[in-house]
């Protein structure tokens, strides 16, 4: 018995969903151990995100623009204000809710996670030249869209 591993087998190494699977897996833990060196996650990450591309929301609406499960948003909104990334304020329009607002020091982490989201697709990404990585990304939003039109399943925020 060989003690060099056997390699794939050729009919394996050509099922889209096995690769793009596998592809995933890399790109998760790329993103999740810089994110993790900064005391960050991808759900961080992705609020912080809607809040500077749509504006104030309230827990609810931040759930359905990230794709984050209400009942796992409570506790990420919880870190982020925590942190001061986030204010919790009532809603005028009704008080039993409240509205998420960015801060200042929202605005800043988010910069210096941007950087470290860059830096990771650009990793993952790094075999591929330039019109790959674009074409990759275009097909791979094609295959979204197509799968989940505008409408992002939970844990999917990122």
């Amino acid at each position: 018995m060989s003690s060099t591993p056997e390699p794939t087998p050729a009919r394996l190494r050509t099922i889209p969903s096995r690769l793009m699977a596998r592809a995933a897996i890399v790109a998760d833990r790329l993103v999740s151990e810089r994110l993790a060196a900064e005391g960050a996650r991808k759900w961080h990450f992705a609020v912080l995100v809607a809040l500077t591309e749509a504006g104030a929301a309230s827990q609810a609406e931040l759930s359905r623009r990230t794709g984050i499960y209400r009942s796992d948003m409570v506790a990420v909104l919880n870190e982020l204000a925590d942190t001061g990334c986030i204010r919790r304020e009532p809603d005028p329009a009704d008080r039993r809710r409240n509205v998420i607002t960015l801060t200042p020091t929202g605005r800043s982490r988010l910069e210096r996670l941007d950087t470290l989201i860059t830096d990771a697709q650009r990793e993952l990404l790094a075999p591929l030249t330039p019109v790959q990585q674009d074409e990759l990304i275009h097909l791979l939003s094609v295959l979204t869209e197509h799968h989940h039109p505008r409408h992002p399943r939970p844990h999917d925020a990122q």
